[in-house]
């Protein structure tokens, strides 16, 4: 495992966990699983304004939002009706690897960014299972991730990610706004036609 770095109270930086050969792999096992569930476009809750971030999930939930729902988790794709697919096996064992959380994540937001795609700051609460960390693993085209505390006026770092990194943020960190300023098209051959897809494991209900 490479250097493991704290960046913030809560916050954890694996620069360049996946080499090569296990992001090359990561990616067939991610696009195989889109094949199944189409990327699709969420939208804002009330406004229905598009995001400018495509997505899909893996897991028995996935995470969508919509004008006339907001945010949630559905164990359906939105458009096709269908079961998610099943969290790639080599994200489950990183989960365990990293976060030691005593139950598998059960949500797989596959987010993909094309040039000019941004998110903006917002927060991860939809989850009951708030004791839980959440695992970020970037693939493809370099980003800008921005990330405070838990009040939106508070102070903000900005961190570059890059294809193979993985960062997780739990604890004290666990409810940090957060977001990605921008990607840095070119930056990266992995992904056939350029962009970057951020993979994000959660787990959603509290153990039993």
């Amino acid at each position: 495992m490479t250097n493991q770095l704290v960046v913030a109270p809560g916050v954890t930086f694996w620069p360049l966990r996946l080499d090569a050969a296990e992001q090359t792999a990561l990616l067939n096992d991610v696009l195989a699983g889109v094949a199944q569930a189409s990327l699709f476009d969420p939208t804002m809750p009330r406004t229905g304004k598009k995001f400018s971030v495509r997505m899909t999930n893996f897991g028995p939930l996935g995470w969508v939002s919509d004008a006339a729902k907001g945010y949630r988790y559905e164990p359906f794709h939105p458009t096709t009706k269908e079961p998610w697919p099943s969290i790639p096996p080599a994200l489950l064992k990183l989960w365990d690897d990293t976060t030691h959380y005593a139950a598998p994540p059960e949500a797989c937001l596959v987010n993909f960014y094309a040039e000019g795609a941004r998110m903006g700051l917002h927060r991860d609460q939809d989850e009951p299972a708030v004791d839980a960390p959440v695992l970020s693993v970037s693939l493809g085209d370099t980003a800008y991730f921005r990330f405070g505390t838990a009040n939106l006026k508070g102070e903000t770092r900005r961190l570059k990610l890059n294809s193979g990194d993985v960062l997780m943020f739990g604890g004290p960190a666990r409810l940090m706004y957060h977001g990605i300023d921008r990607i840095l098209p070119g930056t990266s051959t992995l992904i056939p036609g350029g962009g970057r897809i951020n993979l994000t494991l959660r787990r959603v209900t509290r153990p039993k």
